[in-house]
């Protein structure tokens, strides 16, 4: 009974905002979240897939752009006026043919194929634009009013069905617009996966659900490959509808059977909920009756409608909290870049693109094992070292050039591998650096800068179809230099997460 009382008195500190501004021990916070959160059964195990298959479905929009956008090969049909080696902006359209259907791309179907780099890269900037929007809109929202299940729903669902509408799309411009929808709405996907599963479990297994996460992701990434293989005689339009009915059933099936965070349940005062989270967690099985204590503490004041942005002012009033922020940004700028444009810019290979996205796809697995262990190591150096090694790598693709394709193909799936490794620990490291009250809105404003940095992405790779180094050259560079914000940040290894920047602020300036 001693130790029921002593684990309930820590559940009281923990929850009471008023103890705590007053001076409480913030430590004994940390326990009773610690414990409250500390199995991970059957049913933690199901809730974090359940949660992260959402991501198989973000990777897909992500990418399908490889298969939908891309440049299709073609033949000659008049060598009178045509050569294997010739522009075909330059010689009669009678003379040439594409390989396959008319309508395979929409490059293809809306003869693009003299366009300017700007046109060709247009929908999937439009798409990265619609995320750096979206992130700003959508994303604090999730720390205030809809909170992390509600968001990660509402956006899974408008992604899918603006995914549908697309096929419907008459020229580049209307196909464009869509893709900025599709990218507002699967803006906050990633962020409310992460924050949702790491709030859901404790220190112990917080990489652990983070690299299942970076899993879903990855089998998604994979899928596309295989989807665009059968229909590689049908339309574009078909590799979209494959890929959103399958959504649009996910997030049925997520609504009726997804938990919310506890610990945001806590920060709105909505007590009951997460009392009744805790005790299905762990509580019960510890006979630690957490309801007295719990809604002892009072509740915060509801949000009103000039508050549901109340984050951003909390986050940015804070000196060392703005100079994090700004760091962490400019280190997303760099890993962003190679992480999402290696990818894209598979059609630059001058190899299979089918085989070249499953050999990247495929690199993803190592990187998610290499991550699994460094769950002990320092975040930093971690990051550093793989960092410095993706942009090495693409800078070398740039001097081997086309004259070695099988090596400068190597080079390009390891620097994807590093920057997949550095990206994964980069998510954790994020997670770590700030509080429950605003993290929705730091990992979302750092997912901002990740995407500001690949709104060139699509123009630069298309640059790149006649120079490397507008497109690999570019790439390897930015990671390079973004590293050098590590220097102001802190380490955050094998710290627990705090649930206020008051908490954040404290335990920072404490004495180790």
């Amino acid at each position: 009974m001693a130790a029921i009382e002593e684990v309930a008195n820590s559940t009281r500190l923990a929850v009471d905002e008023a103890k705590a501004a007053a001076g409480g021990d913030e430590q004994l916070e940390y326990d009773m979240m610690e414990k409250g959160l500390g199995t991970f059964g059957c049913a933690e195990f199901m809730q974090c897939i359940l949660v992260s298959l959402a991501m198989f479905f973000d990777a897909q929009q992500s990418f399908i752009s490889i298969y939908t956008d891309d440049y299709p090969s073609w033949h000659c049909t008049d060598f009178t006026t045509c050569s294997p080696g010739s522009n075909i902006c330059n010689i009669p359209k009678s003379s040439w043919s594409w390989d396959g259907p008319i309508h395979k791309t929409v490059v293809s179907q809306w003869g693009l194929e003299c366009a300017s780099d700007f046109v060709i890269g247009l929908p999937q900037s439009c798409f990265f634009i619609g995320c750096l929007l979206g992130s700003f809109l959508l994303a604090t929202l999730a720390d205030t009013s809809l909170g992390r299940k509600n968001m990660l729903i509402l956006s899974c669902l408008a992604m899918s069905v603006t995914s549908i509408i697309i096929v419907f799309s008459t020229n580049v411009w209307i196909y464009s617009a869509f893709k900025f929808l599709i990218g507002f709405w699967r803006s906050t996907i990633g962020t409310c996966v992460l924050v949702l599963l790491t709030e859901k479990v404790s220190t112990e297994w917080r990489f652990t659900v983070g690299i299942v996460e970076y899993f879903c992701f990855t089998i998604g990434y994979m899928s596309l490959p295989g989807i665009a293989y059968v229909n590689r005689f049908s339309s574009w339009k078909a590799n979209y509808i494959w890929t959103s009915i399958p959504a649009i059933v996910y997030s049925i099936i997520a609504y009726i059977f997804v938990t919310e965070s506890p610990r945001w349940l806590l920060m709105q005062g909505r007590q009951e909920e997460a009392i009744a989270m805790l005790k299905g967690v762990s509580a019960a099985e510890n006979g630690v009756d957490l309801t007295a204590s719990l809604l002892k503490a009072p509740p915060p004041p509801k949000a009103s409608i000039f508050q549901l942005y109340s984050s951003i002012a909390e986050l940015f009033e804070r000196s060392w909290a703005l100079k994090r922020m700004v760091a962490i940004m400019v280190l997303g700028i760099g890993i962003g870049m190679v992480y999402f444009g290696m990818p894209l810019a598979v059609g630059n290979l001058g190899f299979d693109i089918y085989l070249a996205v499953v050999f990247n796809a495929l690199m993803e697995f190592p990187s998610c094992v290499a991550t699994y262990f460094l769950e002990n190591c320092r975040r930093k150096p971690s990051i550093l070292v793989f960092s410095v090694a993706s942009g090495v790598c693409c800078v070398m693709c740039v001097l081997v050039g086309s004259g070695l394709q099988e090596v400068k193909v190597g080079l390009a799936l390891i620097s994807f591998f590093s920057a997949c490794t550095a990206y994964n620990v980069f998510l954790i490291y994020i997670i770590e650096l700030f509080p429950t009250s605003v993290r929705n809105t730091t990992t979302s404003l750092v997912r901002q800068a990740i995407v500001f940095g690949n709104i060139f992405s699509p123009f630069l790779i298309s640059a790149g179809r006649k120079n490397d180094f507008f497109s690999y050259g570019v790439f390897g560079i930015v990671i390079m230099a973004s590293c050098i914000t590590l220097l102001g940040l802190p380490e955050t290894r094998g710290q627990a997460l705090c649930d206020t920047m008051d908490q954040q602020e404290k335990k920072e300036h404490s004495p180790v």
